[in-house]
This record gives structure tokens, sequence and C-alpha cells, in this order.
């Protein structure tokens, strides 16, 4: 696939540098929003046909294109209008090498879709960045496997080598960071973040978990990010959840205790459905947007170094209103 041929908005432009690397606002302290669930956004909502949750081959098409710019910048208003800060998270879960080759993408093909998602959030970020609004671009980083399913397991020296190829491509842009979405064990998350130490990047690591509070491997939460953090000299900036209800990890989160102060975002889904029950769903269980806004306000209220909020499966634009609003609302109280 010549995705040279098909990418239309140029070429990362020649000298600019990314604006917050060495030093990722969202880690002082202040509320950051970040955006929904952007595959079932696309699929269910605007219509698109994505093979293997491939979010990323709609930057070969003018018609995806402007889709992802619409979905973006919806977040990022909600972000701007409220005084807030905001992560944009490049659509390249899918874009690493055995993905991309799925849907006949060579290796630079993939390292060039990876640079471009860059070039076109930078774009975003110049039209709805403020004073009072900082907005982080982070370069998305998807298991090798399945993200509910760890499979077949890789060593963290398999998954450095491996994670290290789409690094690499954001390293080259101006991404800020890379954030590991979905992880299900956690030698992917050891090898991923070597893999992002070696290039320079900061790197956020994001785990799942089933209803249990545990990885889909069987691993607790807390044995994860400490071995995390034990492997990688705490490399990463800090951990997030994501692709979970607050009912799977609410209690499985302690205050107080060292490692739960680790975890500085939640990207939870709208439905309390399991991974399992997600997976044989036709229908899009969008949840209740409100309920959910005042489940991530309780958290935060027990744990307020949590401070990037966003959504994952289900969640849309209205998910991140409620949660703005009740955690705004929160903060103003």
């Amino acid at each position: 696939m010549a995705v040279t041929q098909t990418l239309l908005d140029g070429p990362n432009p020649v000298g600019r540098q990314a604006k917050y690397r060495g030093k990722l606002p969202q880690v002082d302290g202040g509320l950051f929003l970040t955006d929904g669930g952007i595959e079932t956004t696309l699929i269910f909502h605007d219509g698109f046909d994505l093979p293997h949750f491939a979010a990323f081959d709609l930057m070969k098409q003018r018609e995806g294109r402007d889709a992802l710019r619409r979905y973006f910048s919806r977040y990022a208003e909600i972000a701007r209008s409220n005084d807030l800060g905001f992560v944009f998270e490049s659509p390249t879960w899918r874009a690493s090498s055995d993905w991309g080759e799925k849907l006949g993408y060579s290796d630079a093909d993939i390292a060039e879709v990876n640079r471009d998602s860059i070039t076109f959030l930078a774009a975003l970020r110049e039209d709805f960045e403020g004073p009072d609004a900082p907005m982080v671009i982070s370069g998305c980083v998807g298991p090798r496997g399945d993200g509910y399913d760890p499979g077949r397991m890789m060593t963290a020296m398999e998954a450095e080598a491996y994670h290290r190829k789409q690094i690499s491509a954001f390293a080259r842009s101006e991404a800020d960071m890379v954030t590991a979405i979905t992880m299900t064990y956690v030698d992917e998350a050891i090898g991923l973040a070597r893999a992002a130490q070696a290039e320079g990047m900061p790197v956020v690591i994001s785990f799942t978990v089933e209803t249990d509070g545990r990885l889909p491997s069987g691993q607790s939460l807390m044995d994860a990010i400490e071995a995390v953090d034990a492997a990688t000299g705490n490399g990463p900036a800090y951990f997030m959840i994501n692709c979970a209800h607050p009912t799977h990890f609410d209690e499985t989160l302690k205050p107080g205790e060292a490692w739960v102060s680790r975890i500085k975002g939640l990207r939870a889904n709208a439905s309390c459905l399991s991974h399992a029950e997600l997976d044989e769903a036709e229908d899009l269980d969008d949840g209740n947007p409100d309920e959910l806004g005042q489940q991530i306000r309780a958290l935060r209220g027990a744990m307020p170094h949590i401070t990037v909020l966003g959504g994952c499966c289900g969640t849309d634009h209205r998910h991140i209103t409620a949660i703005c609003r009740a955690c705004t609302t929160a903060k103003a109280a």
C-alpha cells in the first residue's frame, strides 16, 4: 500500500520540535481531559468500517481524516471551553507492524502513518490550545495481540524490539509522549516502557482489568504496576486504567498506597459488561453518561492525584462532558 501517495496533509514540518516532551504539564496536578472511545464512535455513530479496529486506516482518505478532525475537535473544545488541559491521543492503537501487515501496510508505511497522525494532531492543537488549556500530543501504542486477551505472551525483550519501531516513529515527530493503551500483561508493558526510554520518550502505561480488578493475565494491578516500576527504574511518567468500568476496579484502589499514587489517569468504559460480553455484543452499550461522571468524581474525591480523565469503549462526547461537569463541580465545591 503506497501510503505516501494517499497522505493528504503533507509531511511533518522540518525543524518542528515536540512542545512538552521535556516536561509534561499533566503531571503537575491540573485537571486534563482526553477523548472517549474512538473506535466505537467511528463504527457505531459515524458508520465507518474499521477492520481490526484500525482507526489509523482512515488517515489515508479525505473522508476519514475529516471524521477524525471532527472527532478530536469536539473533545478539544470541551477542554478549552472549561479552561482544562487536554491530551490528544493519536488514532494509532493498531498502527504497529503485525496489525499493519493485516491491512497491507509495509513497515515504512506504518512509520509514515504514525508520524503523519502526530502532524495531524499538532495542527489541531494550534487551533484549540490556550493559555489555560495546555494540550499534549501522545502517540498511542496498542498491544501486539488482542486488547481483551493477552494470547501469546512476549518476553519483555521481545516486546521492546516489537514496539520500538512504532515508538521510534513518534520520537521523530512532534509527539510529546507515548501512551500504551490496553496493556493486558506485565512483560509487554515492561518491554514497551524500555523501548520508550531507549528512544527518549516519556511513556504512560495504561492497563486494562477484568471485572475482578485483575489484568486479563490474572495478575493483580498492584503487582503489575510495581513490577513495571521495578524493571524500568520507575520509568513510566505515570500509569492509567482503561477499557474497564469503574465498578470493575474501584474496590481495588486503596487510597494512600504507594502503587495507587502512580495512577494518574482513567479511561473508563461506558458499560459494566465484561470484556467477553462486550466482545459478543452486537449493539453498543453506551451506559449512563451522568452516572459515569459521578463515579469518576467519587474516585477523584478519594484519590485527587488522578487528573487525566477520558473514556474508552462505548463512550463519546456526552460521557466526557458529564465527567468534566461532575469533576469541575467537585473542584469548585
